[in-house]
């Protein structure tokens, strides 16, 4: 069965018209290519107590813009908690836009059921910084503490102290929050031209 070539260029046009381009399922939110890695969100993921910390890289001295913990009471269920975790971190994200996340890297727990409360809550941070098209890096907490104080097994207290130094904080931060602020200068110190360690992209 023959068709004419204009029937030919109609049915074309007809299909192009058609087409659609599917869309990525992490495509990055409009405001993406306005973000600048000079925000940098630290996490320090916890069920009850997930700690956050977004610092500006500025001269003379980075600054803290916004640091705390994410607080699930112990009667919430874990269920709850991730949902907290998830939302906080989106109204976070809504309101800083950093450009680049850097998480606590994985450790080696004793009690099985502790490493898997804490993947949990690890994986709800994730998912809604990934969401958002912000890139992840983690750092293991050995480096952390020695980027900020200079000895690997410093103590949650020197790390505190040192953060609120860096950052000229005029109260000393909380544990959680010190830690994700720590995990944040780390990752800025990191990124120099020089630098022999590299955080690993999640």
């Amino acid at each position: 069965m023959g068709i004419t070539p204009q029937e030919y260029k109609q049915l074309q046009n007809r299909l192009s018209g058609s087409r659609r381009t599917a869309a990525p399922v992490l495509a990055p939110s409009a405001s993406a290519s306005a973000r600048s890695t000079v925000i940098i969100l630290g996490i320090d993921p916890s069920l009850r107590g997930t700690g956050y910390g977004i610092i500006r890289v500025e001269k003379p001295a980075p600054r803290a813009l916004a640091y705390g913990k994410i607080h699930c009471p112990e009667g919430w269920q874990r269920s709850r908690c991730l949902a907290n975790i998830s939302q906080t971190l989106r109204e976070l994200l809504k309101q800083h836009n950093p450009g680049v996340c850097a998480i606590e890297g994985l450790f080696f727990a004793q009690n099985l059921q502790t490493a898997l409360i804490m993947g949990e809550a690890r994986g709800a941070a994730l998912a809604a910084i990934a969401e958002a098209g912000i890139e992840i890096y983690e750092v293991a907490p050995r480096k952390v503490k020695q980027a900020i104080v200079g000895y690997g097994a410093a103590q949650k207290i020197a790390v505190a102290k040192m953060v609120q130094r860096m950052l000229r904080l005029v109260d000393l931060p909380e544990p959680d929050a010190a830690d994700a602020l720590a995990l944040a200068l780390s990752y800025s110190q990191g990124q120099g031209r020089y630098s022999l360690s590299q955080p690993k992209r999640v």
